[in-house]
């Protein structure tokens, strides 16, 4: 991929980018870092090329493996919550996918540690993360409901795919004073939650809205 189609062109260009901007500030999305993150964001690279001309929808789409990526919308909502508490140094992402919040993200923190079980998902984003030269992401291939214990512990916690419950490890791996933006839920309906632990033993959780993710799946596939 060179530079042009970086940029993009046509349904992919940056004038495109600018009208998914608006769309997420009329729907309430407020913190102008976390804006100029989605504009600088190619997401058409994101997507398989059949589907470069929809990437601008403030819609999910399929990435393969039963996944999507997620809608531009949620990706600013859970960024804009992560960062609501002041800046974080390190932040845990559980669910690379196509890399796309990773690449939003990866904007907006000093390090980022992303884990994913679907290796062949986990190399694309790679792949698409240098090619952005984003160099402050590390990626681990393993199972994204145990986090990542040596890089622990995390400013804030951003998980793209759904749990029954908030694993414990998860919770034992966010530092005191962080943030953690989860989706919790089964078949009858999913809520997005903002989780903050405010002492060694004390997790304050707030729901946030309603949502719909893939759920969180417990080991690895090669």
């Amino acid at each position: 991929m060179n530079k042009l189609q970086l940029q993009g062109i046509g349904m992919t260009s940056a004038r495109t980018r600018d009208r998914l901007v608006n769309r997420l500030k009329e729907q309430g999305i407020e913190d102008e870092a976390v804006l100029a993150a989605i504009r600088a964001t190619p997401r058409h690279i994101f997507v398989d090329e059949a589907l470069a001309h929809r990437a601008y929808e403030d819609s999910a789409l399929p990435i393969g493996f039963n996944q999507t990526i997620s809608q531009p919308y949620i990706v600013a909502r859970m960024t804009e919550l992560l960062l609501a508490g002041g800046p974080l140094k390190k932040v845990l992402e559980v669910g690379t996918g196509s890399g796309f919040q990773t690449a939003v993200l990866a904007q907006l923190v000093d390090k980022l540690c992303s884990v994913e079980r679907i290796r062949p998902l986990q190399e694309k984003a790679k792949e698409r993360l240098q090619l952005l030269e984003l160099r402050n992401v590390s990626c681990l291939h393993t199972d994204g409901g145990m986090g990542w214990p040596g890089m622990a512990p995390f400013d804030g916690i951003l998980s793209a795919a759904a749990p029954e419950e908030v694993p414990e490890d998860l919770l034992a791996q966010l530092a005191v004073g962080g943030r953690m933006v989860i989706p919790v839920g089964g078949r009858n309906g999913q809520q997005l939650k903002l989780i903050q632990r405010t002492s060694e033993s004390v997790y304050d959780t707030q729901i946030i809205e309603s949502v719909h993710f893939v759920p969180l799946l417990s080991g690895t596939i090669r």
